[in-house]
């Protein structure tokens, strides 16, 4: 239930509020707003009592949530929750995010190429994976610390602010401490104890949707984090697995407009895990942001000839550009 607070309701009457949920042993969620405060009640497992609150002094009104994510759901929060990173807004009024870099960090020399190159066209935000969980134990696992190193260098030199992956709860607090955005993969949306972990934590999230989730799992993963206290939640369509074999999976572009009207969180695409192949990034790109997409991560990759991972559906430099003029006409 969400419990709708009038314009001019205290302090005091919202803590009055807040007491009266706990005592039912329930938790409350204050949830400000730009013309007034809601309290979210969580916890519950059945529906509660609108009466309990309605003639509390500064009440205006008590609306039951209707979804099982509540702290996620428009119905909680109707207007966009904004993730602002090095000075780019994800979810902002007539902003377009984009995140781009290397699929993983494989040496100095590598990583400092495309940041430097990337720093030139104006891009703010740096992916490079440091660890790679991989389907194959044999294939390249990232770089681990060492590449988390590189990265705070190339925070350093370059202005960039950096997005990597966390892959465990054990591993998480050193990528948090060298990092901007902390990522989730698609392979760990459902790693409960990691996304209570990203819950705790004071930086922005990234969190894939997995390889065959639903809209409704990608929203309460993002639930459990967001129950957690972290707000700074990015939502990524990274493509399903589906029958179709042509890429290397299946873009769901649907799933962007309908994340966007379930929920107030900002939603990127990554067309590079979707398509597999560098030849079709560009178009996927294009048509989501055609259908609203926040932003957009992409691998580029100064020689993806001899990436040590996902050098096929990575972008040259000058396969960047291109994109990057698409998606400025898009804009006029």
């Amino acid at each position: 239930m969400l419990i709708v607070m009038r314009p001019d309701a205290s302090d005091e009457q919202i803590r009055q509020v807040m007491e009266r949920v706990r005592a039912m042993g329930l938790n409350p969620e204050p949830v400000p707003g730009a013309q007034r405060t809601a309290v979210c009640v969580l916890g519950n497992r059945g529906p509660v009592d609108a009466e309990l609150f309605e003639n509390l002094p500064g009440v205006s009104q008590c609306i039951r949530v209707t979804r099982p994510y509540k702290l996620v759901s428009r119905e909680t929060h109707p207007e966009n929750t904004v993730v602002t990173v090095n000075g780019v807004a994800f979810g902002g009024p007539g902003m377009f995010a984009i995140i781009a870099g290397p699929c993983a960090v494989e040496s100095r020399d590598q990583v400092f190429r495309v940041a430097e190159a990337l720093a030139s066209r104006g891009i703010r935000l740096f992916r490079a994976g440091a660890f790679k969980p991989r389907t194959s134990p044999y294939a390249f696992q990232g770089l681990g610390e060492a590449a988390l190193a590189l990265l705070v260098e190339v925070r350093a030199q370059f202005g960039l602010a950096i997005v990597t992956e966390a892959i465990d709860h054990e591993n998480f607090e050193i990528v948090e401490q060298a990092v901007d955005v902390v990522q989730i993969g698609a392979r760990n949306m459902q790693n409960f104890s990691l996304l209570r972990r990203a819950g705790k934590s004071g930086k922005p999230v990234l969190l894939k949707r997995g390889l065959s989730a639903t809209i409704e799992e990608l929203l309460m993963a993002a639930e459990y984090i967001m129950a957690g206290g972290n707000r700074q939640v990015i939502l990524c369509e990274r493509g399903v697995r589906t029958f179709a074999d042509h890429t290397r999976n299946t873009l769901d572009l649907s799933a962007i407009p309908v994340v966007k009207k379930l929920s107030h969180l900002p939603i990127i695409a990554d067309p590079s895990h979707a398509a597999g192949k560098a030849e079709f990034v560009p178009p996927l790109a294009l048509a989501a942001r055609g259908v609203g997409a926040d932003g957009l991560m992409i691998e580029v990759h100064p020689e993806p000839e001899k990436a040590l991972s996902d050098g096929a559906q990575s972008l040259r430099l000058d396969q960047f550009d291109v994109l990057l003029a698409q998606l400025v006409a898009m804009q006029r």
